[in-house]
């Protein structure tokens, strides 16, 4: 089966597929956010689409063990869609997950231009999988002075 380059597909999809949202932004300013699996900022363009691009990247969280998974698509298994991503689970504390995204997306040469944008999910996705800690809040323990009547 031949290989359909990306930029084809994207211009079939840009405007009208499954996963487009689009809003009303300020006054009548159209905003268009895609819902796809493997796009990074959920914005509808071709560098961040995980349709049209043969290499993608994906951060989600794993709310069972309360770790991240990053997801990598790889090349050559895109008519295999359940073997088509590789999945990686960090489960160390966020500078580790952020080298580790790091050496991943951009260093190895995977995608460098989606560097900043998956440290940028990563963050947020650490950030919403951290619990508040429940119970008293932690009273003022500076002296407090009280000014009597004379």
């Amino acid at each position: 089966m031949a290989a359909v380059p990306g930029a084809l597909i994207w211009e079939i999809v840009k405007k009208n597929n499954a996963f487009l949202v689009k809003e009303f932004g300020n006054g009548t300013q159209k905003v268009q956010f895609s819902k796809e699996p493997n796009n990074l900022y959920n914005v509808n363009s071709f560098k961040f689409s995980g349709l049209a691009n043969k290499k993608t990247v994906t951060i989600q969280p794993d709310q069972k063990e309360f770790a991240v998974v990053l997801g990598t698509a790889k090349t050559k298994k895109q008519n295999q869609p359940a073997k088509a991503v590789h999945k990686s689970v960090l489960k160390k504390e966020f500078r580790r997950m952020a080298k580790a995204v790091t050496n991943q997306v951009g260093d190895n040469r995977y995608r460098p231009d989606l560097k900043n944008a998956a440290l940028a999910r990563l963050s947020a996705v650490y950030r919403s999988l951290k619990v508040s800690k429940s119970g008293a809040k932690k009273k003022n323990r500076q002296g407090v002075r009280v000014r009597g009547r004379q």
